[in-house]
C-alpha cells in the first residue's frame, strides 16, 4: 500500500518557494502576491513510493499542500489521490501540466490538474418536472453551487420563462415520441451546443428521454443524472403512488453517471429521507422532490471541484 496520509502533509510547513521568493511568498512593493490554488487528482496501481513523488514534486515546484486526501482500494489495486495546492506566481496550469507528466508517467497515473477557481461549464437538461432545475439555477446563481450554467435545454418549452429570469440561455431540442431519426436529430444539437459552449457537464434534471449509447459514449464521466433508486422495485410512471400502495418507510434518491446501461452507472451520490405510514402520495412526491434536489445538487457540485474519481463501476468521492 501507498505510504500514510502524513507524508503529504509532511510538506505543508516547509514548501520550496520559486527563486526569488521568500518563505512567506513572493512580495512586490511590500505587498504579498497573490498565490494561485490548483487541484490535483489522479489514479493509478497501487504502489509504494507515490505520495512521496507528489509531494516531492510539489516541494521541487514552489508549492505548497493545502489539502490533501488519498485512497487505496485493495479489491482493485488501485491509488487514488486529490490534493489541493497552492503556488507562487509564474507557476501556471499548462507549466504544471507539462512538467509533472514525468511523474504521471512513472506511476501509469491518469491525472489532471485545475485551477482551483476555475468554474466548470455545465448545461442542465430537464422535461416537466423542474424542481431540481430551479434548485441548481438558485444555487450556481447564490453561489452555493461552482458552475457556470451555460444552457438549459428541454425537449418541452415548460420552463423557458424560469430560464430566462436567472439570465440563462433555453434551447428547445423536441423529440418525437418513437422516433429514432427525431432523438439523433437532438443529440446531434445537443452535441453541437457542447463543443459551441465549451461545456463540461451535462446534468440530467429530471430529463426523461433516455439517452442513446452512442451519446453515452462519447461523454463518459461528464453525464449525470438524478434517479429514485430506493425505489426499485416501482418501474414506470408515478413510483411514489406505488410506493406509497406498499407502505414503503424510506424515500430516496441517487445522483449518478450516465453510462449505456440505464440507471447503472456509478454511483456519486445518495439521499434518504423516513416516511411515516401517515403520508400520503402527495407528500411522498413533496419528500421524494426534496432528496433529489439534495442529492443531485451535491453530486454536481462535488464533480465540480474535482472530489468523484471513477473506480470502475463505483466512485471515489473525496467529500
Amino acid at each position: 500500500m501507498s505510504e500514510p496520509h502524513a507524508d503529504a502533509d509532511s510538506t505543508q510547513d516547509h514548501s520550496a518557494r520559486l527563486p526569488g521568493g521568500g518563505a512567506d511568498g513572493a512580495r512586490k512593493g511590500g505587498e504579498a502576491a497573490v498565490r494561485e490554488e490548483y487541484i490535483l487528482t489522479l489514479s493509478c496501481p497501487d504502489k509504494k513510493g507515490i505520495v512521496h513523488a507528489v509531494s516531492s514534486y510539489l516541494f521541487m515546484t514552489g508549492c505548497n499542500i493545502e489539502d490533501s486526501q488519498q485512497f487505496g482500494d485493495r479489491d482493485t489495486g488501485l491509488f487514488f489521490m486529490r490534493v489541493h495546492f497552492s503556488a507562487d506566481p509564474g507557476v501556471t496550469v499548462e507549466k504544471l501540466r507539462a512538467s509533472f507528466s514525468a511523474v504521471g508517467d512513472s506511476f501509469q497515473m491518469d491525472w489532471q490538474v485545475h485551477p482551483a477557481a476555475e468554474r466548470m461549464r455545465v448545461v442542465l437538461m430537464v422535461s416537466r418536472f423542474g424542481h431540481c432545475l430551479n434548485d441548481l439555477l438558485f444555487r450556481s446563481r447564490s453561489g452555493a453551487l461552482p458552475v457556470d450554467i451555460a444552457a438549459v435545454v428541454s425537449n418541452h418549452t415548460d420552463f423557458e420563462g424560469l430560464a430566462a429570469s436567472y439570465g440563462v440561455p433555453f434551447h428547445h431540442i423536441p423529440v418525437a415520441k418513437g422516433s429514432e431519426e427525431s432523438k439523433q436529430e437532438g443529440e446531434a444539437a445537443l452535441l453541437r451546443l457542447i463543443e459551441e459552449e465549451n461545456v463540461e457537464l451535462v446534468v440530467l434534471a429530471r430529463y426523461m428521454q433516455v439517452l442513446s449509447d452512442n451519446l453515452c459514449k462519447q461523454l463518459p464521466g461528464r453525464i449525470i443524472n438524478i434517479h429514485h433508486s430506493f425505489l426499485p422495485s416501482f418501474k414506470g410512471a408515478r413510483p411514489y403512488h406505488q410506493a406509497h400502495d406498499r407502505g414503503v418507510k424510506l424515500i430516496g434518491a441517487t445522483a449518478h453517471y450516465v453510462t449505456a446501461e440505464l440507471d447503472e452507472g456509478p454511483i456519486i451520490e445518495q439521499e434518504v429521507e423516513r416516511v411515516g405510514h401517515e403520508a400520503s402520495p402527495q407528500q411522498l412526491v413533496a419528500v421524494g422532490r426534496d432528496v433529489e434536489c439534495q442529492a443531485l445538487a451535491r453530486a454536481v457540485k462535488w464533480h465540480s471541484e474535482h472530489r468523484v474519481l471513477l473506480n470502475g463501476h463505483r466512485t471515489v468521492v473525496f467529500a
